[in-house]
């Protein structure tokens, strides 16, 4: 990071297919790369939630707020996405007779038929992976031990989940689209810190410009994580050993954990984008270190896309756009 922030801005946004997000004083908008080389910049009209009433801004409240607006918004302009920039194009594609009547039967409907079953079996999957495998291995290890180590079954499972967490971010990183994805999230970064540094966006400045932010959503799920190993390793204090050898039951026992892990984390996030002291810089380091693998150096195209995007969220005074 060589260059300086002149100012911290609440401007964020997410890498889309083919395209980003970008949400500013100005709204939600995005910018995507057509088939044709063009780019398609658009302003998306999302009421959010938390603008309805003040419960829902009340720290901790929000963080769960802003989550899952987040995953509805993501979810929505990455369906638009994949239609804006072609994907879905179907025409020039070669199918078989199952794909055909599928097609047929289906028309327009079909990719968003397939995105829901895909995001379905997402989150099953994730549940499965970042749930239910770390509780399952340490009732493993606990049975194998010759003495009991449920006393530290919440920093154990922790480790365990970032373990996970790393060895998956690691492995989707090497696929083709995944990777391509990466270099859109690394735009977003680099176009945001531009923007901070006080210097004009164009691609050569973005260019200089680094890929590691904050408060990206990589670093949100690293916060995530380390503060589920306090808040676990606590809670597992006051919970029967032969409750917490039960998965079933001892994943029950933590749900009701998550929101608060999650508003914590929000909270956490929001400070760090403010901040730069000790405790911010160790907090934020493994996320940090994480975004070398969820982000990806993006070519003059892909910054260009990165530009228009943020472009269409500013305005001429960055006061505008400051975290309050």
């Amino acid at each position: 990071m060589s260059e300086k922030k002149t100012h911290i801005t609440s401007v964020g946004g997410q890498a889309l297919i083919e395209g980003i997000m970008m949400q500013g004083p100005r709204g939600i908008a995005t910018a995507v790369r057509k088939t044709d080389g063009s780019i398609l910049v658009e302003h998306h009209n999302i009421k959010k939630l938390r603008d309805k009433s003040k419960f829902f801004q009340i720290p901790i409240i929000r963080g769960v707020v802003a989550f899952i607006e987040s995953m509805i918004t993501g979810y929505k302009l990455l369906m638009y996405s994949a239609e804006a920039s072609g994907m879905d194009d179907m025409e020039d594609v070669e199918m078989n007779k199952f794909e055909k009547w599928l097609t047929d039967k289906m028309g327009d409907k079909l990719m968003s038929i397939i995105m829901g079953i895909a995001s379905v079996i997402g989150v099953i999957l994730a549940f499965l992976i970042f749930f239910y495998l770390p509780v399952f291995i340490f009732n493993r290890i606990n049975q194998w031990c010759d003495y009991s180590i449920t006393a530290w079954q919440g920093t154990i499972e922790g480790g365990l989940k970032i373990v996970i967490f790393v060895l998956y971010m690691v492995l989707v990183s090497r696929m083709k689209d995944i990777k391509r994805t990466f270099m859109y999230h690394g735009a977003e970064h680099k176009s945001i810190a531009c923007y901070e540094a006080g210097m004009d966006l164009t691609v050569d400045n973005v260019k200089k410009c680094t890929r590691f932010h904050p408060r990206c959503g990589t670093s949100f799920m690293f916060v995530m994580l380390i503060l589920s190993i306090v808040v676990i390793t606590v809670l597992s204090l006051f919970v029967d050993d032969s409750l917490k050898q039960n998965t079933i039951l001892w994943m029950l026992i933590k749900l009701p954990m998550i929101p608060i892990i999650m508003g914590l984390g929000y909270e956490f996030i929001r400070y760090a984008g403010k901040h730069n002291n000790i405790f911010v810089k160790i907090l934020s380091a493994p996320g940090l270190w994480m975004q070398r693998i969820t982000t990806k150096e993006p070519d003059d195209k892909i910054i260009e896309v990165g530009i228009e995007a943020l472009k269409a969220v500013i305005t001429d005074d960055p006061k505008d756009d400051e975290i309050k």
